[in-house]
């Protein structure tokens, strides 16, 4: 497992929220092409010099390209927003912090 790889957790999150094409061609791997997008976004490197462990960088490209204009990506930031907030610690020992201060924030409007 490359250090860009989506674990578990990570896939566990997102999977849920993509999109799914019950007819037509599948689509390849979801969770190979996430991780080199990822691999991208977090290495900065060209998408051209995409190892080829991801799969050829154009369907990478253009499955990043066509979900950042479908909104796809909005989605998996919220996912995975929502996930890690309920999973992070209160600073008193209890519950998911994040979680606590939303309440609270919630409870002042």
């Amino acid at each position: 497992m490359n250090e860009y790889d989506l674990t578990d957790v990570e896939w566990s999150a997102i999977r849920p929220v993509l999109p799914n094409k019950p007819r037509g061609v599948p689509r390849v791997d979801d969770r190979r092409v996430l991780s080199g997008i990822f691999f991208i976004l977090r290495s900065g490197t060209p998408w051209r010099n995409l190892p080829k462990d991801y799969g050829p960088y154009t369907t990478c490209y253009n499955r990043y390209v066509r979900w950042r204009r479908a909104g796809i990506w909005d989605r998996i930031v919220a996912a995975i927003a929502e996930d890690g907030d309920d999973a992070a610690p209160a600073e008193d020992g209890k519950r998911g912090g994040n979680a606590d201060r939303r309440e609270a924030s919630q409870a002042m409007r």
